[in-house]
């Protein structure tokens, strides 16, 4: 996380996990208590498992929550806020944005991407091979190539995340990686993290355990879930 850009931007397919990898993320920003954390909700696609539905947890946090709609007005509707500017702009926050899941979601970012200086963002895809559009290389590479033509800011990093919610075992993880090597030589484009839960980490291989991005907590799965 310390060589990750001040913006980082995470995208993804459609129940790829992106959502609790980024409110995860910033949580672990704000365990240090130097840092102003933003994060921003700007997923207008899907209207379950969004990061605003953990503002409370998030503010308690410290961390500043932008909701993708206005406050108060269009609630699930797909209306973005210009609040979203603010942390872009003002550069003493760590600012992670959340975008819709695919294509069409990434279009409601893409309206502030001019803003970003290109010195200052990384762009994460979420690499989910258990997801239908997204379990083999072909796809994957559609799936970048668009939201790349899009935003006019290139992937700079992959986040394999292969699961199965609680029932996720370390052959997933292990087939999420391999799918997320195949992108990485293809595109020349580094796996930063391996997003799993922290008790699988020791039976992973070495070579995947040094990416993992470990986790106590799934923030966006209640415990019936």
């Amino acid at each position: 996380m310390m060589n990750d850009k001040r913006i980082r931007v995470i995208t993804g397919h459609y129940g790829s996990g992106k959502t609790e990898f980024a409110v995860n993320y910033a949580m672990k920003l704000a365990s240090n208590k130097d840092k102003k954390v933003a994060i921003a909700d700007m997923d207008v696609v899907n209207l379950y498992f969004r990061s605003r539905e953990k503002k409370e947890l998030l503010q308690n946090a410290g961390i500043r929550v932008v909701g993708s709609s206005i406050e108060g007005n269009a609630v699930d509707l797909p209306a973005v806020s210009a609040e979203v500017m603010s942390p872009i702009e003002d550069k003493s926050y760590d600012y992670i944005v959340d975008v819709g899941g695919d294509a069409i979601g990434t279009r409601a970012f893409a309206r502030f991407a001019y803003l970003v200086d290109q010195n200052e963002y990384d762009l994460f895809f979420v690499v989910n091979a258990n997801r239908e559009q997204t379990t083999d290389l072909e796809g994957v590479l559609k799936h970048i190539d668009q939201i790349e033509t899009i935003t006019q800011l290139k992937v700079t990093g992959l986040i394999s995340n292969t699961h199965l919610v609680r029932e996720t075992t370390e052959d997933d993880i292990i087939k999420g990686y391999n799918l997320s090597k195949e992108v990485s030589e293809k595109l020349n484009i580094p796996i930063k993290y391996v997003f799993c839960m922290e008790e699988l980490v020791s039976s992973l291989p070495e070579e995947i355990k040094a990416l993992t991005f470990p986790i106590k907590t799934l923030y966006m799965r209640e415990d019936w879930m």
